[in-house]
């Protein structure tokens, strides 16, 4: 067996129609003793999660705390998907946790076992293992419906909310902010919220009255979440941090790639994607080339109408559970991700931008075999 296999093992067998049962994952963390029994600084939001966890985690470790953080998906490997003090847990350390959530037997239930919600179970493992002194968690989809949610926050940090998930979560923004905000209990102290719109904010308050903080840095919008994660950690804690240099990859990262300086990014977006070639833009003067992956639940269409005076290379991803199936402009190239390796980077140009999903950048970053073990 894989070091990663257990936690895939009845999402891949799962019956049609099926859904994730969250009362399974509450009875199977009974059972093997997963309890939080360290502050939970938990992470909700429909983008710039894994950015806020970092940094917030990033704070809570210069403090001189252990934290174990977990978060999904991994960058390059399941191993990152659960880090102590910013550092990936070794593939030996990540098949003994997953022995350890396949050893108890469980009866049949008409749901499943998700593989995000038994990474957060073994991250909770591994922070008693390691005698952690906090927990910080990424929320997968989610809030109330997300493993997560097992484990009572006492901070809870909540990025922008938009339409992502419209349909899975709720029909609306509102319903979809309603479910996020359900990770919100009676034990946690503080909710620290970017600014959101005003049906967003409403479901918050009304979940966590005077207990919401909303920050309005004074920042570039591309470091928003980064001072969210720091200012959510800042009301865990009154240790002073001391100064730590996070470097986190496929987060606006810079690579040299032969002679071809290569930056990637995760916007999910129009606006994001936006916002990533203008950004590109100021740095570079001129981009050669555009590396986009967005499957069919994304915003292609936002993407389209950002790109449309770039040259652009879609890359599609076979083999995932990620659909490509929508129309794309007739003057754009295509290809498949297992073709792009250093040297197609370099035959693109000397500037190269990779825009696309978290599942598009790891794969990316695994061809490159660009370094993500340790992000501070």
């Amino acid at each position: 067996m894989s070091s990663d296999e257990a936690f895939f093992k009845e999402w891949t067998t799962r019956a049609p129609g099926s859904r994730r049962d969250l009362g399974r994952a509450r009875r199977l963390a009974g059972a093997v003793g997963a309890v939080a029994a360290v502050p939970v600084l938990t992470v909700v939001g429909s983008k710039g999660k894994g950015t806020t966890a970092t940094y917030a985690s990033a704070y809570l470790a210069s403090t001189g705390a252990r934290v174990v953080t977990v978060t999904s998906p991994g960058l390059r490997s399941n191993c990152d998907r659960i880090r102590v003090d910013g550092v990936s847990i070794s593939a030996d350390h990540l098949a003994a946790l997953g022995s350890r959530l396949t050893s108890v037997p469980l009866p049949p239930s008409g749901g499943y076992l998700s593989p995000a919600g038994l990474f957060t179970l073994a991250g909770v493992l591994h922070a008693q293992d390691v005698e952690a002194d906090y927990l910080v968690l990424e929320a997968g989809m989610g809030g109330a419906s997300d493993e997560v949610s097992l484990f009572p926050a006492e901070v809870v940090a909540v990025t922008e909310i938009f339409a992502e998930h419209i349909g899975i979560l709720g029909e609306t923004v509102a319903e979809i902010a309603r479910e996020k905000a359900g990770v919100i209990t009676p034990e946690t102290k503080w909710a620290v919220t970017l600014p959101q719109s005003p049906d967003v904010r409403a479901q918050l308050k009304a979940r966590a009255g005077d207990r919401l903080r909303e920050i309005t840095p004074e920042a570039t919008p591309w470091t928003r979440n980064a001072l969210l994660g720091r200012s959510a950690a800042a009301h865990l804690t009154d240790a002073q941090p001391t100064p730590v240099s996070v470097r986190l990859p496929a987060r606006f990262s810079h690579h040299d790639i032969g002679g071809t300086r290569l930056i990637i990014d995760s916007p999910i977006t129009g606006a994001g994607v936006r916002m990533s070639i203008d950004r590109a833009l100021t740095e570079w003067g001129g981009v050669d080339r555009v590396l986009l992956c967005l499957p069919d639940h994304k915003d292609l269409d936002g993407a389209i109408e950002a790109l449309k005076d770039l040259p652009v290379t879609f890359v599609r991803l076979p083999d995932t559970h990620l659909n490509f199936t929508r129309p794309l402009p007739p003057d754009w190239d295509v290809t498949t991700i297992d073709d792009v390796d250093a040297r197609y980077v370099e035959a693109l140009g000397g500037r190269v931008l990779a825009l696309g999903t978290v599942y598009f950048t790891g794969h990316l970053l695994d061809n490159l075999d660009i370094p993500t073990d340790r992000l501070f």
